[in-house]
């Protein structure tokens, strides 16, 4: 008896510690995900968090190309989809729905977590925040939202385009396997002002590019300020409404009902290649012009601290003889724009170990563009 009422104590103890430390989120993703089987975050954990509502409306389905779902995909990209886990993979042509296919049970209504690829859409608010007067320019201050960072060292002169740039100069180690590391702080933390007000920032903004989670996440909290509303209603009706998406969609929230800008929308991948329609068509849906040419011409720019591999939440690839450009999320997440091709590609899964040996860029989403444009252009 004696022994348990120590071993009781110690672990009342530890606990206490692990709180008083600020690690107390760490029990919630031990129940979100270690409990459930995961050894890190999933597509599928959407309907563990918090969220709010992105709605449509008038929902408008996809046209399908005469040629739909009439060739069997070659050898070589069905293997690197199985091996890679692979949920769903869809291809557009010329606006129309080409080809699509599910595994491991997925089909064209499951939503899955974008993770990273939410950043590029917290980007296009931001674009049309600008273009309704409600966000005065791409180069405000962020202090102007949040006069708190007037006194911090290396903030005094961020902007939203530092933020949206990647080149904040934020102290953030863009970590997805250690639990004690910001990453794990925002996604299973309650709060994410927290999380990201709380980090410091290690060197002047605009002087290098570094991928950063927590960057996207404070022009989260700009945008959402500066529009006067949540960011999940704001998309829906600048956005999914106008898009005419096929289904509602939902991005998780802390404890607030702040989005985690920085990822988890969960959709379906339909609705996700509708995104990508949406800039291959430069920003219009039957002839209405939704998001600022201009903005997205913006977006799909690499920058030179980026050695010209990252815009404003897009990774572009003009090195490939294909070039693209593309929202990128967590393990193997996309959505590839291909101009040259009026070509939408989308795939989502869980690649766990996706490599990244192409200047930073997953070398499947080069293989996917080449292959996939090969195959459906008849130039095999």
């Amino acid at each position: 008896m004696t022994t348990l009422i120590y071993l009781a104590a110690f672990i009342i103890i530890a606990l206490s510690i692990f709180y008083i430390l600020g690690y107390g989120y760490l029990f919630n993703g031990i129940s979100k995900t270690y409990l459930r089987g995961k050894m890190s975050a999933n597509i599928d954990d959407g309907k563990f968090f918090s969220a709010n509502l992105i709605a449509t409306e008038s929902p408008v389905l996809w046209e399908e190309d005469p040629d739909y779902n009439t060739k069997e995909l070659p050898e070589n990209i069905t293997d690197n989809l199985t091996l890679s886990d692979t949920a769903s993979f869809i291809v557009i042509k010329d606006g129309k729905l080409l080809h699509e296919q599910y595994w491991k049970g997925y089909h064209a209504l499951s939503a899955t977590n974008s993770f990273s690829m939410a950043k590029a859409v917290t980007v296009m608010l931001l674009g049309k925040a600008m273009e309704e007067g409600k966000v005065k320019s791409i180069d405000d201050p962020f202090s102007d939202y949040f006069e708190e960072f007037k006194n911090k060292k290396f903030a005094e002169q961020l902007t939203l385009r530092n933020l949206a740039q990647m080149e904040s100069g934020l102290d953030w180690d863009e970590d997805y396997k250690n639990p004690f590391l910001p990453n794990a702080r925002s996604y299973y933390g309650r709060s994410l002002t927290k999380a990201t007000f709380s980090r410091k920032f290690k060197q002047n903004p605009g002087e290098s590019f570094e991928y950063q989670s927590g960057s996207t996440q404070l022009l989260g909290f700009a945008v959402r300020k500066a529009v006067g509303q949540s960011l999940a209603s704001y998309l829906s009706e600048k956005f999914w409404i106008p898009m005419g998406m096929e289904q509602n969609a939902t991005w998780s929230t802390d404890e607030s009902g702040m989005e985690k800008t920085y990822c988890c929308i969960h959709s379906n991948a339909r609705d996700f290649a509708k995104l990508g329609q949406l800039f291959l068509d430069n920003g219009k849906v039957n002839g209405q012009q939704i998001l600022n040419p201009d903005f997205i011409d913006l977006m799909k720019t690499p920058t030179k601290n980026s050695e010209e591999i990252y815009g404003m939440g897009f990774w572009i690839n003009n090195d490939n003889p294909i070039k693209h450009y593309y929202f990128l999320g967590l393990q193997g997440q996309y959505i590839i724009m291909v101009p040259e091709h009026k070509m939408v590609i989308v795939r989502t899964g869980s690649y766990n170990n996706l490599p990244k040996t192409d200047r930073g860029r997953p070398d499947q989403v080069k293989f996917l563009v080449n292959e996939t444009v090969k195959f459906f252009s008849g130039n095999q």
